[in-house]
């Protein structure tokens, strides 16, 4: 059966095409390769560069969303990903996609004392008073429900991990790690959107109460919903709460003083 385009959704995937092709003109963005009849599309090193030097954000270390990654088999992930940002510009931002400032795909978040390391699928920045970006991870039926819940308990625990200030020896306090070296012009922590995707309805129905029941007590903000939902507009659930007092108690001291 021939896949059918509305006319938002054909529109949408008009505007981030003319986009990549502007920034490919000025030699920030290249193609990688095809899904199908859709381009896939990363920074060059020149795009990386400005989009750091422009403080917005981080630059994006290698990934798996090339042509590689594509004859891998992760070709309908990258679709996916896509799909929700053209769903969410759509639905949320109400096709006001002056709202959305910059976006990043696969954005590594990382804490080297820790040794904990993770790749966001999505960061858009949509800024508002109290946050600059907003993460989504999406999974496209191929993981499992336990490896899920722990991807979402990770950005707790890189919310939770706070460093000291100052030098070594003096007194001092600590602060939140996101707060001062990743999103700085934050002042809580962003929220986390998961996307369900890649089975039936129902069964992504069963994925999302079994999620939610997972991360029962999680302390950051956490939405979750299904992509054929969000695409039909339809409201998120809101299955964490950002809760950064008892997120203090639960990660109380910082490592390597």
């Amino acid at each position: 059966m021939a896949q059918v385009i509305t006319g938002e959704e054909a529109d949408g995937r008009s505007y981030v095409r003319r986009a990549m092709v502007e920034l490919a003109k000025l030699g920030l963005a290249e193609t990688n390769g095809k899904d199908g009849k859709h381009q896939i599309w990363n920074l060059t090193t020149a795009g990386q560069k400005a989009l750091a030097d422009g403080n917005a954000l981080p630059p994006r270390p290698k990934a798996g969303t090339g042509a590689k990654a594509v004859r891998a088999g992760f070709g309908p992930h990258a679709v996916a990903v896509t799909d929700t940002i053209l769903a969410y510009t759509d639905t949320v931002l109400r096709g006001r996609r002056e709202y959305l400032t910059d976006w990043q795909v696969e954005a590594n978040h990382a804490i080297k004392e820790t040794g904990l390391s993770f790749n966001t699928d999505a960061v858009l920045a949509v800024p508002t008073k109290t946050s600059e970006v907003r993460l989504f991870e999406l999974d496209n039926g191929t993981m499992s429900q336990a490896r899920l819940a722990k991807e979402v308990w990770d950005y707790e625990r890189y919310a939770g991990h706070r460093v000291w200030e100052g030098a070594r020896g003096t007194i001092g306090g600590t602060y939140p790690f996101w707060q001062r070296h990743r999103y700085t012009r934050s002042t809580t922590f962003p929220r986390l959107h998961v996307v369900l995707a890649g089975k039936a309805e129902h069964l992504l129905d069963n994925r999302l109460q079994a999620l939610t029941a997972a991360v029962q007590g999680i302390t950051i903000a956490v939405w979750a919903n299904t992509l054929p939902s969000l695409q039909r507009g339809e409201p998120w659930y809101e299955i964490g709460v950002d809760d950064p007092h008892r997120r203090r108690s639960r990660y109380p001291e910082a490592v390597g003083r």
